[in-house]
């Protein structure tokens, strides 16, 4: 059985399939028109979301539209029919509350450190995430919304708006560069002290079957990789590495990027020839899996510290997220021995 997505997301009967249109009110301010959609079109697979785009099909204010346009309070969206397979009951189950780890809270914005595995949000198969378990455990707040993303196996700091006000502001400075953002990483093999500077642009593609890196499962997948200059869709990217400690076989650094692309630092570590260790994605597979045995769960990378103003204040915050005790057990045990 199938269902039909119409007008705020909500499911239609089967025979009423048509095109539907979505008005942004003052939760959508600011969104890229992907993810809006992604948060309205509740379980249709995020491939088929980007094609509806790149096809033209979706439509803002009458106009063609990018993935990355941003929207505007009263914007017109157009949205084609889109059916997706009945969610099993299970699925329709609200998210349960969670309070996770505060670095810092006040009346405009929440900081949490979050924990790897969890995604930041539901969609594209997971139910919900960080901010549905927020919402469910203060019932009492009027607005949570995320300003920025981590990769589900990402741990670390994570800002959430507790204001319209402060989301739109808070994500103006991640999108004009005015934050300050440096990870942690654990890479395989010994990074060459001169190598301080990854200037590669990205390019975001779709994964064809039977293509280099392609996976059970990860046709149509999105993925990043470096591109040449001249790329009409390369995004330019620069990540500054300083080396923090070396162990046999393996180097732990800081990465601050300047740019904020999608898996920046997977990528540029990946081409430069020193994978994160237990990515799953840009990784060694073979040596993920001997790492895997030595009890490393997951990908090994931590946002670490985060510089940003405040957005009702102006002044400039300094949050910290020490890396959680699996990654401090993961390096004692490559600081002894080789895996």
């Amino acid at each position: 059985m199938s269902r039909i997505i119409g007008p705020e997301g909500q499911p239609q009967v089967p025979d009423a399939a048509r095109v539907c249109h979505l008005t942004v009110d003052e939760s959508g301010v600011g969104q890229r028109l992907d993810n809006y959609l992604l948060r309205q079109l509740k379980g249709v697979p995020k491939t088929h979301v980007y094609r509806i785009i790149r096809s033209g099909e979706v439509r803002v204010n009458k106009a063609r539209a990018q993935a990355d346009t941003r929207l505007q309070c009263g914007d017109l969206v157009r949205v084609p029919p889109v059916r997706v397979a009945q969610a099993a009951p299970a699925a329709l189950r609200p998210a349960p509350p969670r309070d996770f780890e505060i670095l810092y809270e006040d009346e405009a914005l929440l900081a949490i450190h979050k924990p790897a595995g969890v995604a930041v949000h539901g969609g594209s198969g997971v139910s919900y995430g960080v901010i549905e378990q927020l919402r469910q455990a203060r019932p009492e707040a009027r607005f949570l919304e995320l300003v920025h993303r981590l990769d589900r196996e990402t741990s670390g700091i994570l800002l959430v708006a507790r204001r319209r006000s402060a989301l739109t502001r808070l994500q103006e400075q991640f999108r004009s560069r005015q934050t300050g953002k440096t990870y942690l990483a654990w890479v395989l093999g010994e990074w060459p002290q001169r190598l301080k500077v990854l200037d590669a642009p990205l390019k975001r593609y779709l994964v064809a079957a039977g293509s280099a890196g392609a996976t059970a499962g990860s046709e149509g997948e999105r993925r990043v990789r470096v591109a040449t200059r001249d790329d009409p869709d390369a995004q330019a990217a620069l990540s500054l590495v300083r080396v923090r400690e070396r162990a046999p076989g393996f180097t732990w650094l800081e990465v601050t990027i300047k740019t904020g692309r999608t898996h920046q630092i997977r990528v540029h570590l990946a081409s430069a020839g020193y994978p994160i260790a237990g990515d799953d994605k840009y990784g060694d597979f073979d040596r993920n899996k001997a790492l895997t045995r030595s009890g490393l769960r997951r990908m090994a990378l931590h946002a670490w510290k985060l510089e940003f103003d405040h957005p009702t204040t102006g002044a400039r915050m300094a949050l910290e997220a020490a890396p959680p005790p699996d990654l401090e057990e993961f390096w004692n045990h490559v600081r002894n021995r080789s895996v």
